[in-house]
């Protein structure tokens, strides 16, 4: 069975990881002939995933010129090339609700958004993304398929010591340069903290970052590397805002890391509070910092939740498992009939009529603001008004004067 998925990039990200670890299990695993089909050119060069020694890379270009049995979008903006690649059915894998990474009335959230009502099947890695797109699109199929652990990266160990009384060590991760990671929120929590710990945040890049109070401040760093971090680790604190299945938290779990984390969607795949993890408020910091205090003062409660994540982290599929349910999936996929065409075109002119609606009343409130500035220049322009501007600038130039110099005669006395 040949298979594209298509990326934009192959840069560091978890996004990015996942569809690399797909790629690599259906190639070793199952009889399948895997492509990455990159679909922009590249900036800079590709970050090394190990697995892609064992992977077919190509340019979209060159894949125009293939057949394929299932081609396979992997981010919203991947769709727009999809139906360039020939194949017998095309498929979308959906990590995000990904119109919510922009902010209201950024195009790209509308683009984000429009693309669910594609003629394709779904594939997903998380509940809450399956029973969403299901609502959404009930006549498209949709088959949800986990994430695994590379178990030989992140081998969970056969138990863990506790940590009776040096400071708590406390590990933040992430993008400070996207909002919805909230990195910066996180490492500004530590610094509420009254007990002793000691920070180290990993950053692949120190664009908006902020990491006054980090102890260190490392990346980029390879998977094996950052096992290595988890493992010397104690709470994972991640406050992020927008997640599908967000792997941090679980691969700390891997290496016997818990976890202070908001209630964000997807932390309900493994997280469950008071057995493996804590759940903070949203943007309370000081709560979040007295969840840590506890931790740091309460050790059997830190180490009966290491141990819960542990155990949660043991029972995790291996990419080989996930793998068998993708290679399910795609066969899935390629047997039934592709999707109605029919079936989103109503919703998707539904979107597209209510951002033109949206866009309409944006631009008349910027042409009536701009038709008030103009008759406001204008009435300024105005000889009689002008004179009268220019007097009352005057008279607040001479009455800050006053006011200075009473206030140096006052100071001379």
């Amino acid at each position: 069975m040949k298979v594209a998925f298509l990326v934009n990039d192959l840069q560091l990200s978890g996004g990015v990881g996942v569809v690399v670890a797909h790629a690599r299990q259906l190639a070793a695993s199952h009889p399948f002939d895997v492509t990455l089909v990159v679909v922009r050119e590249q900036r800079v060069p590709d970050w090394g995933y190990e697995a892609l020694a064992h992977l077919q890379v190509a340019s979209l270009q060159d894949a125009r010129a293939q057949r394929f049995d299932v081609a396979v979008a992997t981010w919203w903006e991947t769709t727009s090339s999809l139906f360039d690649v020939p194949a017998e059915r095309y498929a979308y894998f959906v990590q995000s609700l990904e119109d919510r990474f922009y902010p209201p009335r950024q195009p790209e959230r509308l683009g984000a958004a429009v693309t669910l009502n594609l003629p394709v099947a779904f594939i997903t890695n998380a509940r809450w993304i399956a029973g969403t797109l299901r609502d959404l699109r009930p006549e498209a199929p949709c088959y949800l398929v986990r994430n695994g652990t590379d178990k030989t990266v992140f081998p969970p160990p056969d138990g863990i010591e506790p940590s009776i009384d040096a400071p708590l060590r406390v590990l933040v991760e992430g993008y400070a340069s996207s909002w919805f990671e909230g990195v910066n929120h996180a490492i500004a929590t530590t610094r509420l903290m009254r007990e002793p710990h000691r920070l180290t945040v990993i950053a692949p890049n120190r664009e908006g970052l902020d990491a006054t109070g980090a102890e260190r401040v490392l990346g980029p760093v390879t998977q094996r590397e950052m096992a290595g971090l988890y493992a010397e680790t104690d709470v994972v604190l991640k406050l992020s805002r927008v997640e599908g299945m967000f792997g941090p938290p679980l691969e700390g779990f891997h290496m016997g890391a818990t976890c202070v984390t908001t209630e964000v969607t997807g932390h309900e795949e493994y997280i469950e509070h008071g057995v493996n993890a804590l759940i903070c408020d949203w943007d309370d910091e000081r709560g979040t910092a007295r969840l840590l205090d506890m931790l740091a003062r309460d050790r059997m409660l830190l180490h009966r939740l290491r141990l819960g994540a542990l155990e949660t982290a043991r029972r995790w599929p291996t990419w080989e498992q996930s793998g068998q349910f993708m290679a399910a999936a795609l066969r899935a996929i390629r047997r039934v009939p592709p999707a109605p065409v029919t079936g989103g075109a109503a919703r998707m002119l539904a979107d597209v009529w209510a951002a033109l609606e949206e866009q309409r009343l944006l631009l008349q409130e910027r042409n009536e603001f701009a038709a008030k500035a103009m008759k406001l220049e204008q009435i300024k322009a105005l000889p009689g008004v002008a004179t009268v501007i220019r007097a009352r600038h005057r008279r607040s130039i001479r009455l800050g004067l006053r006011v200075a110099c009473a206030g140096a005669r006052r100071l001379r006395s």
